[in-house]
């Protein structure tokens, strides 16, 4: 019966969390925390870490994460199936339908009006991303609190990138490693 529940209750989780990660949070909490009491709060927000701390999409982590605590393997296998199951049915379904339609010249017009705005809603998280690594979680930029450690390694990685056409991995891990390092030197 447990199984049942983990997967409808991440059934429902992966349905309706239309925007990623961090829209599906809420109804991670509302089901877990709230609606089952499988986690406390406390755990909770231990949950967000681990899951952000691992590969891959928070509401699957969260899944596999709370159905290994409450049921093992088996419970993390049907809270698992349960968050994933409504993304691969809508996009099975809209792969059928874009492959039927794909010539009309209305889906093209809409297709061609999306890409600005996926390019500005990237561009956003990407300058969201960046303020807070040069001026910390608060979001006010002031010269004074700018960690130029950051503010170097990130041109260094945009010159390994752009000028030395670098392996995108091979520039996240020198970042990483640079950041490892100055931290180990600071103490």
């Amino acid at each position: 019966m447990i199984y049942l529940e983990l997967f409808l209750s991440f059934l429902q989780i992966g349905l309706f969390s239309f925007g990623g990660g961090y829209a599906a949070l809420p109804l991670i909490q509302g089901q877990v925390v709230t609606e089952h009491g499988w986690l406390t709060m406390k755990e909770f927000t231990d949950l967000i870490t681990i899951s952000q701390m691992t590969p891959g999409p928070i509401a699957v982590n969260s899944a596999t994460f709370v159905g290994i605590k409450i049921a093992g393997i088996p419970g993390a296998l049907a809270a698992t199936l349960g968050c994933i199951l409504p993304s691969c049915i809508i996009v099975t379904v809209l792969a059928g339908l874009y492959l039927k339609y794909r010539n009309m010249g209305m889906l093209q017009g809409i297709l061609n009006s999306l890409r600005p705005a996926v390019v500005a809603m990237i561009a956003a998280a990407g300058i969201s991303i960046l303020i807070t690594a040069f001026w910390g979680n608060d979001g006010a930029i002031i010269l004074s609190k700018t960690n130029w450690i950051m503010v170097l390694i990130f041109a260094g990685c945009i010159v390994l990138l752009q000028k030395l056409r670098m392996n995108p991995i091979w520039v996240m891990v020198l970042a990483g490693a640079a950041n490892v390092a100055v931290s180990v030197i600071r103490g």
